[in-house]
């Protein structure tokens, strides 16, 4: 099956997909770790990124399209596959159908609010890259596993959270439309808990 993941930063993406892959014995296709390998590969659309990061700037679409196509092409994804990160826009999405067939897009809905206080919650420990929540902590501001310091991320500060939300709304609405017209979107609210959540999906999978 192939599958498609969209969802807001903090709405647990991430963690979903390693689940589904590992229930489904299917890859995770994440677009960073993609371009990353196929740098580090030298391939020819690796080369092409390459270019336009060291000149600090954004890779286009076709270059990302071509390193996607590459991917999925290979021998571990003709059992299925998640697509996370990928496709963005209308255009991407579009540009996909020419070479996948998608069998189903899981939406992770989770209030913006919820997702403003996860983020801005989240401590992170300055040695080990422990993760914690404020919820969780009772003040304490040292790590439990080595002793060192809990800091907050650039990233997860609330101002930051609300621009990488308007961010994905601005790109994924329309993307979330596009899918829904082609019958293939499943909303799944991912504000349950890990394992609701993770159930939820499945069923939606199967639906």
């Amino acid at each position: 099956m192939n599958i498609i993941f969209l969802g807001p930063p903090g709405a647990g993406k991430g963690t979903q997909a390693q689940r589904i892959c590992a229930a489904m014995n299917i890859p995770q296709i994440s677009t960073g770790d993609i371009l990353r390998r196929a740098m580090k590969e030298g391939t020819e659309t690796g080369l092409k990124a390459k270019s336009y990061i060291d000149a600090g700037q954004l890779v286009p679409d076709e270059v990302i399209i071509d390193i996607v196509k590459e991917r999925l092409a290979m021998e571990d994804c003709r059992g299925g596959y998640i697509l996370d990160g990928f496709p963005r826009t209308v255009p991407q999405a579009e540009a996909l159908d020419t070479f996948a067939k998608i069998d189903s897009v899981i939406e992770l809905a989770v209030d913006d609010q919820v997702l403003v206080n996860r983020l801005s919650g989240r401590r992170v420990c300055v040695k080990c890259g422990a993760t914690y929540h404020l919820s969780m902590l009772n003040g304490a501001t040292t790590c439990a596993a080595c002793g060192e310091e809990l800091i907050q991320r650039n990233d997860d500060k609330a101002e930051t959270v609300l621009n990488r939300l308007k961010v994905y709304h601005d790109q994924t609405a329309p993307l979330i439309g596009y899918y829904e017209k082609k019958g293939l979107l499943r909303k799944v609210d991912g504000d349950q808990g890990v394992d609701s959540t993770f159930e939820a999906i499945m069923k939606a999978l199967k639906a």
